[in-house]
């Protein structure tokens, strides 16, 4: 799908044309493929994957302006135009989920009901924010320097994916081939452009934001898990679950378990968040 003049890979799963749409975005180095034991556990729903920007088989461009949070989350509006979608359901894990509360509080009549795991507003301090920019820009030199193999090798044993060395082999194999597929331009840009350094901090929209929100944590991500609680007590209309034996990554932990909670707050009523 041509988006903005730049070449998206969206994939569209109707499951019934009457149903509610859940538009699905992936965290940093992963794909639509990064969804591949979670759709199937919504059959209620048409289901609305996309890679953004710099991953999968989406394009790649050299300019790292084009990554911006805003120009991605123009981006997404014009997919959800050109497939004559009015309001989603959207679900956003880590990046994704930052993406996803972004859409959600520039276009918030657009979205229905919102999923943030294993996400955050951004950083709201100066200081840290301007630091966390300069590691970004660090990290992403190195994957342009020194490949995506290497890369991968270190991303995949950093702290926050330590208990995915829990899954089984073959688990972690998938994973790290769909990592492996992705462009070194790609994640270095996506760094450059939309990291949590150079995303405006989106704290004090948070009180404004009326929508349900369900946040998601794993227990042993203390960093994210206090990152939600945070969030919850600015966001009016949230409820959080904190995910046992679990850490970052959620849905690939615990998929089954990941689509019962996802499911139940979709389908329960407004009353349960007043």
């Amino acid at each position: 799908m041509k988006i903005r003049g730049i070449e998206y890979h969206v994939e569209v799963t109707t499951n019934n044309e009457d149903a509610d749409t859940l538009v699905l975005l992936h965290g940093f180095t992963g794909s639509t493929k990064s969804w591949i034991e979670v759709v199937k556990e919504f059959p209620s729903y048409n289901i609305l994957l996309i890679d953004i920007i710099g991953h999968g088989e989406t394009e790649s461009p050299l300019d790292s302006s084009r990554y911006t949070m805003k120009e991605v989350v123009e981006d997404i509006v014009t997919i959800l135009d050109n497939l004559h979608l009015d309001r989603v359901y959207m679900l956003g894990y880590s990046m994704g989920g930052r993406l996803a509360l972004s859409f959600a509080t520039a276009y918030p009549k657009r979205v229905k009901r919102l999923i943030l795991e294993s996400s955050s507003p951004g950083i709201d301090d100066s200081v840290l924010r301007e630091d966390r920019k300069h590691a970004d820009q660090k990290l992403a030199e190195e994957i342009t320097r020194k490949g995506i193999v290497e890369f991968v090798n270190k991303w995949e044993n950093i702290p926050l994916f330590l208990s995915q060395k829990r899954l089984p082999a073959e688990k972690r194999e998938r994973i790290r081939k769909q990592r492996l597929k992705n462009s070194p331009v790609g994640l270095s840009n996506s760094l450059m452009g939309m990291g949590t350094g150079t995303q405006p901090s989106l704290w004090t929209k948070l009180s404004c934001l009326k929508i349900p929100v369900l946040i998601l944590c794993g227990e042993q991500d203390k960093k994210f898990c206090e990152i939600a609680k945070k969030m919850q007590n600015l966001l009016e209309n949230s409820i959080i679950k904190e995910i046992n034996s679990t850490g970052h990554a959620i849905h690939v932990e615990q998929p089954h378990f990941f689509g019962k909670i996802v499911n139940e707050f979709l389908s329960s009523r407004n009353d349960l968040f007043e």
